[in-house]
């Protein structure tokens, strides 16, 4: 007699949530299985990879990542290379120099480059903010706004200024928002009920609930992934049905491991490989932990983790 393994196909779903328009449009989330596991059923959305595009662009030392966007002076012009890069789903954009404890570059002149990014590609797009939670929320209104109809992911809306985020960007210009806490199931779920709570459609959220790079406190992420994924999937909790977004190039190439340079660290070798690497073994680890998109940044990287996922859906 053969054997005839158990599957276990949950009743609580992942909501499926479209980012972008027309053939480019991508989809997140809908699967009802751990992440992976397709010896129990299938999985109707393979995750995602986004390619990170800052605004700082031209002060990456990677000599790899120098060498992709030679010639790219503009954000639409780091857009429309990133477009091509192997793997890539989605573009993210970056805009770091519009901290007021920076450069504090205007919100016209971020919504100008936003505005171009979206003439010359046709990927999605996803908005990170600049992490100074008044500026961001102006931003993401004000680039919502210009956007219009592009059904962009704004990232994130957080316990501080949800209200504004969501407002703004979901209500009144139908896009979607990220809802960003910090390694905590409660604080991931009491966002996503405020947020619906201001009439955001729960298909219109995508958690961020909090990444790092690996060896940096990796295991409350590892913690906290389990415990959303458990919860939406076998106790059917609405409020963590969401998919979940990682951003993870924010994370691993500022850790020393990949910005030390070979005369500072000669034991630890190639900076580049040690960046690469770094990237490559947090977004595994955010994929086989029940994320649904990465955000990432070096080419290699990201041929490594598409070839990853395809490998085991």
């Amino acid at each position: 007699m053969s054997f005839v393994p158990k599957t276990q196909p949950f009743s609580g779903k992942i909501n499926a949530v479209t980012l972008g328009t027309g053939d480019k449009a991508i989809v997140i989330g809908g699967q009802n299985v751990l992440p992976f596991y397709t010896f129990d059923a299938p999985i109707e959305n393979a995750p995602k990879i986004g390619v990170e595009i800052s605004d700082t662009a031209n002060t990456w030392t990677s000599e790899g990542l120098q060498a992709f966007y030679a010639g790219c002076t503009t954000m639409a012009d780091y857009a429309k290379k990133a477009e091509t890069m192997e793997g890539a789903d989605f573009i993210a954009l970056n805009f770091e120099s519009a901290d007021p404890n920076g450069a504090n570059r205007s919100v016209a002149d971020c919504v100008a480059d936003a505005k171009a990014v979206a003439e010359a590609v046709t990927m999605p797009i996803v908005v990170m903010g600049c992490k100074h939670l008044e500026k961001d929320a102006e931003l993401f209104g004000a680039i919502a706004e210009a956007l219009a109809g592009k059904n962009v992911l704004f990232m994130s809306a957080k316990n501080e200024n949800y209200k504004t985020v969501g407002a703004s960007v979901a209500l009144a210009n139908n896009q979607k928002v990220g809802a960003e806490t910090a390694d905590d199931i409660n604080l991931a779920k009491q966002l996503n009920i405020m947020l619906k709570g201001l009439n955001v459609p729960a298909e219109s959220i995508v958690m961020n609930i909090g990444t790092a790079a690996v060896g940096y406190g990796y295991e409350y992420v590892a913690s906290t992934l389990d415990r959303v994924r458990a919860a939406a999937l076998a106790q059917s909790d609405a409020d963590l049905q969401m998919p979940i977004i990682a951003p993870v190039s924010t994370d691993t190439w500022g850790v020393k491991e990949s910005s030390a340079s070979e005369e500072d660290e000669p034991v630890w070798g190639c900076r580049e490989e040690r960046g690469i690497g770094m990237e490559v073994s947090t977004a595994a680890a955010n994929l086989t932990g029940g994320a649904d998109a990465v955000i990432m940044r070096h080419p290699a990287a990201v041929a490594t983790i598409k070839k990853f996922i395809a490998e085991l859906i």
